[in-house]
């Protein structure tokens, strides 16, 4: 493909993504394999154009005066030093510029407002500044940059040093985590695809996981013996962290209420030799035993906020609707995990409920637990307070964890 060609692959992709909602990775994927003429340095060149689209879909539309797909390629071309004009011909290439777009390039911008400098939505600028303070622009512009690949070392399988050591000898810049005793950092880059094939992945030496999702997992102080519930598992990154830390000794139960996500689960318990794992794609039954479990993981499902480095399209396509009904789903889920929460027997205490979300928002975080603990009056909050972790602060994705205690 000639450079024209690639730049018009990247404004039908971004149309195409106004209209759906498939995370862009998966589009991405999806388009390429039914184009397989693309070279490898075409899909990286388009690629690159699509996320940046998404990134900086307020400020582009701001330099540009619009919000099509058209408008934020050529701002995203500008904001590469390139000439939008010497790719804008036709033929294979976008039609050439129009006289309106041409006078939107010559034009210098008025000052961006902060919701259009930080990237974000508007609406949920009061909720970002509750969160973050005077510290919304710095936390903000982390989370326009590129997030790194983060593994955690499978200790069922070996030892961090291990794959560190056979990492960076297949070629990988790997290093440990500064936070996780488990997990090793790859910068984002080139050749980072590969690391399914690698020799330390097929054996289940590592699983992908960010650094904050592996500092949660360890909060949960899963020890050998014990009877957990995944009850929110989704393709079971949590439960596998947990039968490490257990040793594979006791029992881990992974559900999730759409059974489809589970799918992935057999496969990578099997990779990782987690034994102690069993799958259940309905409530109740024999696999529930009597129902009660020494910890209850809820990683609730959420706005995602905190993955907006990797996931940017997720900035543009929650509402105000969809995060109440969020916050209602979250609200329900924690009353259903306290009821599976093991009671305290004479001087002993219960057990415990871990909630997580990957967002920033203290609506899905900090509010959710308050009105839990408000309704639940047999739970108190860990004595060590909420776990926060974002790019700026941790140099993660945005995580929340709040571990409750049955008394």
């Amino acid at each position: 493909m000639n450079p024209a060609a690639r730049v018009q692959a990247a404004i039908d992709i971004l149309a195409a993504l106004d209209g759906t909602q498939q995370p862009v990775d998966r589009y991405l994927k999806d388009f390429f394999k039914a184009r397989r003429y693309a070279g490898s340095k075409d899909r990286r060149a388009i690629a690159e154009l699509v996320f940046d689209g998404m990134r900086h879909r307020a400020s582009f539309a701001h330099r540009m005066g619009g919000d099509s797909a058209r408008q934020r390629v050529i701002a995203a071309l500008l904001a590469a030093d390139s000439d939008p004009a010497t790719l804008f011909t036709g033929g294979y290439g976008p039609e050439p510029l129009s006289d309106t777009e041409r006078a939107a390039i010559a034009a210098t911008p008025p000052l961006a407002p902060p919701h259009v400098a930080g990237e974000y939505p508007q609406w949920l600028e009061a909720s970002l500044a509750r969160a973050f303070d005077k510290d919304l622009a710095g936390e903000m512009s982390a989370l326009q940059s590129r997030a790194p690949v983060d593994l955690r070392v499978n200790t069922l399988k070996a030892t961090r040093p291990e794959v560190l050591a056979a990492l960076q000898a297949e070629g990988f810049a790997a290093a440990p985590m500064p936070h996780s005793p488990i997990g090793i950092r790859i910068p984002p880059g080139e050749g980072n695809a590969t690391l399914t094939k690698s020799p330390q992945f097929l054996s289940g030496a590592f699983e992908f996981q960010d650094e904050a999702a592996q500092l949660a997992s360890l909060l949960a102080d899963a020890r050998p013996g014990m009877r957990v519930l995944d009850l929110a598992a989704g393709a079971g990154g949590k439960a596998l962290a947990l039968a490490a830390a257990m040793n594979n000794d006791g029992h881990i139960l992974a559900f999730d209420d759409v059974a489809k996500r589970l799918a992935p689960l057999k496969e990578r318990a099997a990779r990782a030799g987690a034994t102690c794992i069993t799958l259940a794609d309905t409530r109740g039954g024999p696999l529930w035993g009597n129902g009660k479990f020494d910890i209850v993981f809820l990683d609730a499902p959420c706005s995602g906020t905190g993955t907006w480095r990797r996931q940017p399209e997720l900035r543009w396509r929650l509402t105000p609707e969809r995060l109440a009904e969020l916050m209602g789903l979250q609200d329900w889920l924690l009353d259903d995990a306290a009821r599976h929460v093991v009671e305290g027997s004479g001087a002993a205490s219960g057990g415990r409920l871990l909630y997580a979300t990957c967002s920033l928002l203290p609506e899905e975080n900090e509010d959710r637990v308050d009105a839990f603990l408000d309704r639940n009056r047999d739970f108190s909050r860990d004595e060590a307070g909420d776990f926060r972790a974002s790019p700026a602060k941790t140099g993660t994705d945005g995580f929340f964890a709040a571990v409750l205690k049955r008394t």
